[in-house]
């Protein structure tokens, strides 16, 4: 579990500072994104805040998504055959993917830190982002496929 370290203060800082505006809204939607561990979609972050904020479009949720990808603070994760996830944690760990449920849990290992550092001194590759998935069945899946 890796959840966006900054507080909501700190957000609200950082959205203010680049010139966003921090509506409720989008702080709900901040608090919801940012510190909730299972790489939610839009539409469940959606369904989520729209139970505080009945009139909140799936746009402004979008939207802020977006802002909040262009202060890496939250990273894009498409998977294979499945709707997009958003992760919170933006430093080097690896993603364990359930090909038969669709969970997705983090796996926080020094050795991707490893990887990415290596990466970068070993070569003339400036490293901006990383992303190491591992596709399998969860132990729930695992234990629901032995009965």
């Amino acid at each position: 579990m890796c959840p966006n370290e900054k507080t909501i203060k700190e957000i609200i800082d950082v959205l203010r500072k680049k010139g966003y505006k921090a509506t409720p809204q989008r702080i709900a939607i901040c608090k919801f994104a940012l510190q909730t561990p299972t790489h939610p979609t839009a539409n469940e972050i959606y369904r989520k805040v729209k139970e505080e904020y009945p009139t909140i479009s799936i746009a402004t949720v979008y939207q802020t998504l977006k802002i909040l990808k262009k202060l890496s603070l939250i990273q894009e994760l498409p998977f294979f055959q499945r709707k997009i996830r958003f992760d919170p944690c933006i430093k080097p760990h690896v993603n364990l993917f359930c090909i038969k449920c669709g969970t997705v849990k983090d796996l926080n290992d020094p050795i991707a830190q490893l990887i990415v550092d290596k990466i970068a001194s070993s070569t003339d590759f400036i490293v901006n982002g990383q992303r190491i998935d591992v596709y399998g069945i969860c132990r729930k899946c695992v234990r629901q496929l032995t009965k």
